[in-house]
């Protein structure tokens, strides 16, 4: 082993708006003092209560992907596990997310993206 993960950054225009879409999603703590970065207007972290931190960085051109166009692929994404996938559903389009695939309604995901356009997923678990 070489080492652990530290955080997951993700790209984006505005660290602290999509922190605190992901804070309202995942839940956790925005911000959180950590000896291992500078918080800033172009970084933002979140600490969730599972222990994983995601982190923001605000890139000045930043360029979104466009799911599943290949000439700007998805890059990475998220599973989120969710009990009730249209409240789930629901919930996230009303904090901004947009539903990029729906299903046919018989399989247990859906893929939408945040509002700096990067995919995630909501899993029925």
């Amino acid at each position: 082993m070489i080492g652990n993960l530290q955080c997951v950054v993700l790209d984006c225009s505005d660290a602290t708006a999509l922190a605190r879409f992901y804070r309202s999603l995942l839940g956790g703590e925005l911000n959180r003092r950590d000896r291992r970065w500078t918080l800033d207007d172009d970084w933002a972290t979140l600490h969730t209560g599972s222990g994983l931190v995601l982190a923001f960085q605000r890139v000045e051109d930043h360029r979104p992907p466009r799911w599943p166009d290949p000439a700007r692929p998805q890059q990475f994404h998220l599973d989120v596990d969710v009990e009730d996938l249209d409240r789930a559903r629901e919930q996230v389009l009303r904090l901004g997310a947009t539903m990029l695939d729906a299903g046919d309604g018989t399989r247990g995901w859906q893929v939408y993206a945040d509002p700096a356009g990067h995919p995630f997923c909501l899993v029925r678990g």
